[in-house]
């Protein structure tokens, strides 16, 4: 009798396990998910609560488990949702609501984390990625450097100043007071001098630091400084010629200007001396941003009719206005700066590739924003994988430069990067395999955010709502 009364019970506890489910959110069933780390594509199951990836599992594996909505993802790709990582929020007071109409067209375009380079909407965007955080609004999470470091009489509006050793502590307190994310350098007017301790101290206060260069230091000294992040092509450039030296030189005589040095530059790309700064660039851990679409677009401004850009209706009169600057440069130049701009762009074009042949981390950004005249907020992004790909670069690389090199510079590998267990649940579901077509990342069928999701319907909606008249 206790035998079988022992055995009776053992049944009960057993059938009562069975019946045990996990319950979850949301589940993302039958996907191919794919792993940027690897370059492996696996069926799977993703399950998700409270914005973060709670368990992936083979679509095939036996599982109690429970989800209050699900998504059907046959045939479709998951990857983590892109991250456009340089892009600026700026442009003064007036122009603050058309930057916070970018915010919608970053996650119409699967972007669900963006870096903001700098700018003079500080303010507004820590309150706008406060509201983000807490999906009170909608928009890609922002990690911002605020106002950028620039020497006196800085070109961009909304600059800390610095000429003094006094000037670079209190500039520094600033930033960190608004709890910036990374700092920014820019060279406009910077001298050599506060331009190398300016690096030096913002990484004694272990900040993450990246920027422009001025001509008037080497790459080099750049990144013996403490250097995490160089952004455009033309200071790696300059690192990659035999001349470099008598490059700087001739710029702290006055004797030579930054556009002027171009063409010197890139006439004296070395081949062994590119071989040694791309080590010392992959040594020292140092992320490199080509921005090779708004290169492009800039460089046919004279040839390129945009008039007729589809992008155009979210941008309004007053983010248009800016573009004419650049505009008037490009129509106003001479016939050989225009070909010495086009040059260029293919120089550039073929440099990221041997950047990225290397080893050297590269970084997807757009630089959209006000100023950059044609590079539209959250499109741009594909439009610079795309030009990577023209260029050489294989579209698994290409896509590791948005997410997985995003998440590794700005030390957020713990909740971003990957479709793994305990990320957040920032994730793209796209009609088909970008690792086949990079044009492919265009192609969206749903985005995740956190604990929001977005359908084609609802991507489509925040495009139209996006309109400005």
């Amino acid at each position: 009798m206790n035998r079988l009364l022992f055995l009776s019970l053992l049944l009960i506890i057993s059938s009562c396990k069975k019946e045990i489910t996990n319950n979850y959110e949301l589940a993302i069933t039958n996907a191919n998910v794919i792993h940027l780390e690897t370059g492996n594509v696996e069926q799977q199951n993703i399950y998700i609560s409270n914005g973060r990836i709670q368990v992936v599992t083979a679509i095939d594996s036996v599982a109690n488990i429970e989800a209050d909505s699900t998504i059907d993802a046959t045939g479709k790709y998951v990857l983590p949702g892109f991250w456009d990582n340089h892009i600026h929020l700026r442009g003064g007071d007036s122009l603050i609501a058309n930057n916070k109409n970018f915010l919608k067209l970053f996650i119409a375009n699967g972007i669900t984390t963006v870096r903001d380079a700098g700018g003079d909407l500080t303010h507004a965007v820590m309150e706008w990625k406060h509201q983000i955080a807490e999906e009170d609004l909608i928009g890609p999470t922002i990690f911002t450097a605020g106002p950028k470091i620039d020497g006196p009489s800085a070109t961009w509006a909304g600059s800390l100043e610095v000429e003094t050793e006094e000037d670079i502590t209190e500039a520094l307190d600033s930033l960190e007071a608004l709890n910036v994310d990374f700092v920014k350098i820019y060279d406009s007017r910077i001298s050599p001098e506060n331009y190398l301790r300016t690096i030096q101290e913002t990484k004694k206060r272990g900040f993450t630091v990246s920027g422009h260069m001025p001509f008037t230091v080497t790459l080099g000294e750049t990144v013996d400084a403490g250097m995490d992040g160089i952004e455009h092509l033309y200071y790696i450039m300059k690192g990659c010629a035999s001349n470099e030296i008598e490059v700087t030189d001739k710029l702290n005589r006055g004797e030579m200007g930054f556009w002027g040095a171009m063409p010197a530059l890139m006439g004296a790309y070395s081949d062994s001396t590119a071989q040694n700064t791309f080590n010392k660039l992959k040594e020292s851990d140092v992320f490199v941003v080509p921005t090779l679409h708004i290169g492009k677009t800039l460089s046919y401004l004279d040839e390129v009719d945009h008039s007729k850009d589809p992008y155009l209706k979210y941008m309004g009169n007053g983010i248009i206005k800016t573009y004419q600057g650049r505009i008037k440069s490009a129509l106003n130049s001479t016939e050989e700066a225009r070909e010495n701009r086009k040059q260029l762009d293919t120089f550039f074009g073929e440099l990221a590739n041997s950047l990225n042949s290397a080893g050297v981390q590269l970084l997807a950004g757009s630089d959209s924003g006000a100023f950059n005249s044609y590079t539209y907020p959250g499109i741009s992004l594909h439009k610079e994988l795309q030009v990577m790909v023209e260029n050489g670069i294989s579209p698994l690389d290409a896509l590791r430069t948005s997410t997985v090199n995003g998440a590794k510079f700005l030390n957020q590998t713990n909740n971003y990067g990957a479709v793994s267990k305990g990320k957040v649940s920032d994730l793209v579901i796209l009609d088909e395999n970008p690792l086949k077509n990079i044009e492919n990342t265009e192609k969206i069928f749903s985005v995740i955010k956190g604990t929001q999701v977005f359908s084609k319907r609802q991507l489509q909606e925040l495009l139209n709502n996006s309109v400005i008249d």
